[in-house]
């Protein structure tokens, strides 16, 4: 790992940039706003680590409520449990017996989970399980229209639900219901669609396993940018949410109930740049790049800026173009830019960086950087 950019207790201005803080007033009322929704709602809250990959965020979410956390690879998996999470869901179908044994003997020191849509992951992972002396929690993933992975919903879903329910040393425990592309449609009424027909293959996939004399005590799926209706749904028990905890720019260009963008949550995350070329007043460069925060959802946008528009990145630096009226930038100023997407940008870093206020008021390392198998 890269040294610490800031130590507990320096001013903001001592940071080395480019850094990612978290402004930690913002992420608490998002942690506590999305806690409170969850508790009047009776649904329980299960974030995705793939967000923060920091141990340090996924405790200070299970101290507000959350039963636990959602992982993408057995590494994050690792992760999360050597920081103290104890309960862990990895969110994918995992095959290579390697990555099974590991996830198996996890599930030994806590309680742990995966995703099945074939007979060959039942019986791959029923292996794994017996091996390492545990047992696994397995939920059927079906397909609500993601059209990645997942086991057609209805009959077959309910099929492969038998298979787990009979398997040894595999405790079926319910079905994944996540549409990751619904996440991301710009209109509500485009969300709400999504969400709807995703609702009915979960409705029908119920009957198949009423049918199978099997009961999915958990539904899982929803996001940041459709957990109202998952939950309005009345079928989803987990709300596997993520980006809200930091906000990026494409989840707050979202358009809400009535067209309207007003995020409910605050943005907390930002890369921490330096302005270190000012050559025209209208033009300013900041020193953060591509190898700082990812751009495939689009440029960053400068917190609190509107009158600044980042026009390019590249690998070390990003150009900001300031309109006429815009106040200038100096060298040495500095800029919080706005992350278009903040799960692989907190990826390209060692810290995260928790400021209050003006003052580091504590240093996070992101122990599952990198963490892809």
């Amino acid at each position: 790992m890269t040294p610490a950019p800031a130590s507990i207790g320096d001013a903001l201005a001592a940071i080395d940039t480019p850094a990612l803080i978290v402004d930690l007033d913002a992420f608490d009322f998002n942690i506590a706003r999305m806690a409170a929704f969850a508790a009047e709602a009776g649904i329980a809250v299960r974030p995705h680590a793939k967000t923060h990959r920091c141990p340090a965020v996924a405790l200070r979410q299970v101290a507000a409520g959350a039963v636990g956390q959602c992982v993408q690879t057995v590494g994050e998996a690792e992760a999360m449990i050597a920081g103290g999470i104890s309960d862990v869901i990895c969110t994918n179908e995992i095959l290579a017996p390697s990555k099974l044994a590991r996830l198996a003997e996890l599930a030994t020191r806590a309680k742990v989970g995966l995703l099945v849509d074939s007979a060959e992951g039942v019986e791959r992972a029923s292996r794994a399980a017996v091996a390492a002396g545990s047992v696994l929690d397995v939920l059927v993933e079906i397909e609500v229209g993601m059209g990645r992975c997942g086991i057609a919903p209805g009959g077959p879903a309910a099929a492969l639900a038998r298979l787990v329910a009979d398997a040894p040393g595999l405790l079926f425990r319910g079905l994944q219901a996540y549409n990751g592309r619904a996440q991301h449609i710009r209109t509500h009424a485009g969300r709400e669609e999504a969400v709807s027909r995703a609702a009915e293959a979960v409705r029908a996939t119920q009957a198949g396993l009423a049918r199978e004399g099997l009961v999915a005590d958990v539904i899982a799926g929803a996001g940041t940018g459709t957990f109202r209706l998952e939950t309005a749904a009345k079928l989803w028990t987990e709300l596997q949410v993520g980006s809200y905890a930091f906000m990026d720019g494409e989840y707050a260009s979202l358009e809400g109930e009535g067209g309207a963008v007003q995020p409910e949550f605050r943005h907390s995350l930002f890369i921490l740049a330096e302005i270190v070329s000012a050559a025209t007043a209208d033009r300013a460069i900041a020193n953060a790049g591509l190898k700082v925060m990812s751009t495939e959802q689009g440029r960053p946008s400068v917190f609190e800026r509107p009158d600044i528009e980042v026009t390019g990145v590249s690998d070390e630096h990003s150009r900001l173009e300031l309109s006429l009226d815009a106040p200038p930038l100096g060298l040495g100023d500095r800029v919080r830019l706005v992350p278009s997407h903040c799960d692989p940008t907190v990826n390209l870093h060692d810290w995260i960086v928790a400021v209050r206020g003006d003052v580091v008021e504590d240093i996070w390392p992101v122990t599952a950087r990198g963490a892809s198998r």
